[in-house]
């Protein structure tokens, strides 16, 4: 449309995505973790992860390691003992502590995505939204929202906006799809929000 420039692309050249070490009750859950998997390395963006070899972390991880993708797994180090560490992934950083673990994923990161998962998914979410909110990063965040699984954070989001705990415009600092392809590319079109704290 004349008058409105396109959206600048960014570039994605990784992607820390969250995922937990459980599969979920629905089979979709892996199928979606596969191929959000297979479509990062399909666009040649690397993907950060937790590291594991279980649940959905694995399914994401095999997906990339198949494609032949730039995969890079951290994990604490008391984690890497109770033998849950993927031994496919050629790229393992080991930490000291949860918290240097989670840095690491952000720092290294140029967007955030969110698959289905359980408290720990979810406090890592909530931390990038947290930063966001606050200003100290303007990288796009996703949820791949399969089977409708985020439908019930973007009502939570809704109604925390309108008790006025957060401002209205947080509510644009993340991106919800329902396919991989249309969530990465949301992503690398994303603009950041301007809202207050």
């Amino acid at each position: 449309m004349e008058g409105y420039p396109a959206p600048e692309r960014r570039v994605l050249r990784r992607v820390t995505v969250y995922a937990g070490s459980r599969n979920g009750n629905n089979p979709a859950y892996a199928e979606a973790a596969a191929l959000l998997g297979a479509e990062l390395a399909s666009r040649g963006i690397g993907v950060i992860y937790g590291g594991g070899k279980t649940g959905l972390m694995g399914a994401l991880s095999d997906a990339v390691i198949s494609a032949g993708g730039e995969l890079v797994g951290i994990m604490p180090r008391w984690l890497v003992d109770k033998e849950v560490a993927h031994p496919g992934v050629l790229d393992f950083r080991i930490t000291d502590s949860m918290h240097e673990r989670k840095k690491m994923m952000a720092d290294m990161a140029d967007a955030f995505i969110a698959l289905p998962g359980g408290f720990g998914t979810m406090d890592e979410l909530f931390e990038v939204l947290t930063w966001a909110q606050i200003g100290l990063h303007d990288k796009p965040i996703g949820m791949l929202d399969v089977a409708g699984y985020f439908a019930p954070f973007v009502t939570f989001a809704r109604h925390v906006a309108e008790e006025g705990f957060i401002a209205r415009e947080h509510e644009s600092l993340y991106v919800v799809e329902a396919e991989p392809d249309t969530l990465v590319s949301r992503l690398a079109a994303f603009a950041p929000s301007k809202g207050a704290p």
